[in-house]
C-alpha cells in the first residue's frame, strides 16, 4: 500500500519506519522540515509527501486541534482510507461525521509511547507487542476497518481491540489520562527536590509520565472531561478511605483497604 504518515513525532514516525519495514511504501508529510530530513536520513519513509494524491492510506499523528482540521479540510482522494491517532476518540468521530466525507474514516489509538516525544524518541519496534485500539461507528467502513487492522498487524501490534468511540474515552481516562494526571500531581511534593539517594523503583515507576506536554495533555483532558472527572472523582475518595485510616489509627482498616487493593492488582494481572 502506498501510505502517507502526517506529522512525524514519536508515534508517526514509529509508526511510518514500521510499515515501511513491512514493505508499504511509505511517505511522510510534517509541519516543519527538520523531521522530514531526519526520518529520510534513517530510512524512515521513502520519500516526502507533497499531496495526498495516490495514497491508499492516511495517518494524521497530529495533537487533536490539528488532527480535526486536517480531517475536515484535507484533500484526500476519494476512497482512500483517513486514520487519526488521537488520545480521544468521541470528538474527533463527531467532527468527522458532522458531514458527508469522500475518504473512509477509521479511528485509531496506538497503545504505545515513551516518557519523551518527538522524532529522536521514534523507534522502528515501538509498536512490537503492544496493543492498538480501533473505534467503530455506524458509519465505518467495513472493508476499510480489516486493511487497518492488517496494517496494525503489520506494523508489529500483538493485540488489536475494538470497541465505540465512547468506550474508548471511558477506559483511556483511567488508563492513561488519569495515570498522568497522578504522576504529575506526585512529583509536586515539596519532599520531591530533595530524595536523591532516597529513590528506587517504585518513585520511577510513579514519575515516570509525569513531565507531561501541559499543551497537549490538557487539550486531551478536555475532550474527555466527564470521564476524567469522573475518574479523578473516584480516586480521590478511595485515597481519603487510606488518609482516614491513618487519621484514625485504625490499623485494621487499613489492612483491609491494601487487601483490597492487592486483590484488584492481582485479578487485573492474572486476566491480562
Amino acid at each position: 500500500m502506498k501510505i502517507v504518515i502526517y506529522g512525524l513525532g514519536i508515534i508517526g514516525a514509529s509508526l511510518a519506519a514500521a510499515l515501511k519495514d513491512a514493505g508499504h511504501v511509505v511517505l511522510g508529510k510534517n509541519r516543519s522540515r527538520g523531521p522530514i530530513e531526519y526520518a529520510l536520513a534513517h530510512q524512515m519513509i521513502d520519500g516526502e509527501a507533497v499531496s495526498y494524491e495516490g495514497a491508499d492510506a492516511v495517518f494524521v499523528a497530529l495533537p487533536p486541534d490539528a488532527t480535526m482540521k486536517e480531517l475536515d479540510e484535507g484533500d484526500f482522494p476519494e476512497g482512500c482510507i483517513v486514520c487519526d491517532i488521537c488520545g480521544v476518540k468521541e470528538a474527533v468521530e463527531q467532527a468527522v461525521y458532522s458531514r458527508p466525507r469522500k475518504y473512509r474514516y477509521v479511528g485509531t489509538h496506538p497503545m504505545a509511547g515513551k516518557e519523551t516525544s518527538g522524532i529522536l524518541s521514534a523507534s522502528r519496534d515501538l509498536y512490537k507487542g503492544k496493543n492498538l485500539v480501533i473505534t467503530r461507528a455506524a458509519g465505518t467502513d467495513e472493508s476499510a476497518l480489516e486493511r487497518v487492522r492488517a496494517l496494525g498487524r503489520d506494523a508489529g501490534f500483538s493485540r488489536i481491540v475494538e470497541c465505540s468511540a465512547r468506550e474508548h474515552d471511558e477506559k483511556i481516562a483511567l488508563t492513561s489520562q488519569l495515570a498522568h494526571i497522578v504522576s504529575n500531581a506526585y512529583g509536586k511534593s515539596p519532599l520531591a527536590l530533595d530524595v536523591k539517594g532516597f529513590t528506587g523503583g517504585s518513585f520511577q515507576d510513579m514519575t515516570r509520565v509525569g513531565g507531561v506536554d501541559e499543551t497537549l495533555w490538557t487539550d486531551l483532558y478536555f475532550y474527555d472531561r466527564e470521564p476524567l472527572f469522573n475518574e479523578l472523582s473516584s480516586l480521590i475518595a478511595r485515597l481519603e478511605e487510606y488518609r482516614d485510616a491513618l487519621s484514625s489509627n485504625d490499623k485494621e482498616k487499613m489492612r483491609a483497604l491494601l487487601k483490597e487493593g492487592r486483590l484488584a492488582h492481582d485479578k487485573f494481572f492474572s486476566e491480562k
